[in-house]
């Protein structure tokens, strides 16, 4: 594989950091706790192809990713921070200033998150995603009061859905996927509620409000293991999992997707963004690092393979939506080749 010429002020901070650089052997790599698993798989991939040391990966969130990616050059930075968004303009001005000059985007394929009933379940479901939050919410608005949530049945969510207690299966809060589960169904369902479009509130306050499942039965932590929840839902043709849609597309044979707004769940509508509950997925290298730190081309050069980027990949397997062709080979030639990204307008 090529890979661009780095620029000459790349290489000046390049001189100053290679010694230190040089001194660490394992690839560093921060950033989402949703992507950690997609990252973690290659690192075990990589291992095994090459017998290199496999790449430490830490889950610190995307936030906690950037801050940590964008504070300098050298060995006791990471090389590479995963995403679960694209980075802001102000992370980008950290880069910046701190002489993280060079930085390659990759948006490696999307995320989407599933509700799922039995296949015995015979009523055709269509939620919004503030009837979703007003059913596993920790708190809503009851007679124009923000209080503890009192519903147990469907039918009280919407007049017209079974008159069945609620009772939907998820992820534990050590999961990345219960984390995107609130920022994209729980979030999003609390900001479409009268009681707050009309109250004005903003993003801390939905932050600080909406993000509590609720405790009191109809939500069930059911831990990481998604297939205890398929064998809850075979037994209780009334009960809802929540996971990822690879797992449902797994179980389709026993499984059928909740459409949210409309939108049946399905690889091509969380590609095209119109399934409500998916997003895109990225990560970033830190140019200045290739060539330096030992293996991290040929990392790299793992995560861009076909093996692990096409809809058949083992990234896929994980839950990953794969990229449309004509879109992965250009991600594939874009990285490979250290593209550098332009400054984000976000």
């Amino acid at each position: 594989m090529s890979f661009t010429k780095l620029s000459v002020s790349t290489l000046a901070v390049m001189a100053v950091s290679a010694t230190a650089a040089a001194a660490r052997d394992e690839i560093r790599i921060v950033g989402s706790s949703t992507v950690f698993p997609y990252t973690q798989a290659v690192a075990e991939q990589f291992a095994n192809n090459t017998g290199a040391p496999s790449p430490i990966v830490e889950s610190t969130g995307t936030g906690g990713g950037m801050k940590i990616f964008c504070g300098g050059i050298g060995e006791q930075h990471p090389d590479i921070t995963g995403a679960s968004r694209a980075m802001k303009a102000s992370e980008y001005e950290l880069c910046q200033q701190n002489g993280v000059t060079e930085v390659t985007e990759a948006l490696i394929g999307f995320d989407g998150l599933s509700l799922a009933v039995s296949r015995s379940n015979d009523f055709d479901w269509d939620l919004s995603l503030g009837e979703i939050y007003l059913a596993l919410a920790a708190q809503v608005p009851v007679d124009g009061e923000w209080k503890d949530n009192p519903y147990k049945m469907w039918n009280e969510i919407r007049e017209d859905l079974p008159a069945v207690e609620i009772l939907a299966y998820g992820p534990p809060p050590t999961s990345g996927t219960r984390d995107a589960f609130v920022e994209l169904a729980m979030h999003a369902g609390c900001e479409e509620l009268d009681y707050v479009k009309e109250g004005g509130f903003d993003g801390d306050w939905i932050g600080e409000n909406c993000s509590r499942m609720r405790t009191d039965g109809p939500f069930v932590e059911a831990g990481e293991n998604d297939n205890l929840i398929v064998q809850r839902l075979e037994a209780d043709a009334n009960a809802m999992g929540i996971f990822g849609y690879s797992f449902l597309y797994e179980n389709l044979d026993k499984l059928k997707g909740v459409k949210i707004e409309g939108v049946e769940p399905s690889t091509d509508t969380i590609a095209d963004k119109s399934y409500p509950v998916s997003r895109p997925l990225y990560f970033y290298v830190k140019n200045a690092h290739r060539g330096v730190i030992p293996n991290l081309n040929e990392f790299i050069e793992e995560y861009m393979s076909d093996d692990a980027l096409e809809a058949g990949g083992y990234l896929a397997e994980r839950g990953l939506v794969a990229l449309a062709e004509d879109r992965r080979m250009e991600l594939q030639d874009a990285v490979l080749n250290g593209s550098s990204m332009a400054a984000p307008t976000n």
